[in-house]
């Protein structure tokens, strides 16, 4: 979703592929968390290619809250189900952050948008969960597949909620004269 949304701006980049766990510390607020998750995927993608000059790293986490609880993947189709039946009927948040890093320079955007879940029947439940499609995704949801049907209302960034607020991208990336 991300290289698909990194497209859209026109921005030429390869991927990294980093391994930083997600794991929320005891106590620490959730946007911290996201915050802290995003920054260290992009560290760790610039140790990577800090012999390059003018390499400019950008490190994203995307995650879904609801009453401060944090959805992060599902651990498999069970977990799914149970997420979404946490989220029917719900409003819950989607925080974004995006961090852009280089050499000698580092900058990042939050983004927090809220949507809204219309009551979902263990049927549709099983059904979405039965397409895979919520495995690998924040909240166990894909807001640009099946799950659309799902949103009632959606305040704030739909590209941010797939994954990528491409508006803070965006300025991100002109802030370090990119793209090309």
């Amino acid at each position: 979703r991300r290289r698909d949304l990194l497209r859209q701006l026109g921005a030429s980049f390869d991927v990294l592929d980093v391994d930083v766990p997600e794991q929320r510390l005891p106590g620490e607020p959730a946007e911290d968390y996201v915050n802290r998750v995003a920054r260290e995927k992009a560290a760790a993608g610039l140790l990577q290619v800090v012999a390059l000059r003018g390499a400019v790293v950008l490190g994203a986490d995307t995650e879904v809250v609801l009453d401060d609880e944090v959805f992060g993947k599902p651990a498999g189709e069970a977990d799914a189900a149970r997420m979404l039946r946490r989220l029917s009927g719900r409003t819950h948040r989607v925080i974004s952050v995006v961090w852009a890093v280089s050499a000698g320079r580092e900058e990042h955007a939050v983004c927090v948008s809220t949507v809204e879940f219309d009551a979902l029947s263990g049927a549709t439940i099983a059904a979405y969960v039965a397409t895979g499609e919520p495995a690998g995704k924040a909240g166990a949801y894909a807001i640009q597949g099946r799950a659309a049907a799902f949103v009632r209302r959606l305040e704030g960034s739909y590209s941010g909620v797939m994954g990528l607020p491409l508006h803070e991208t965006a300025r991100l990336l002109g802030h370090f004269g990119l793209p090309d």
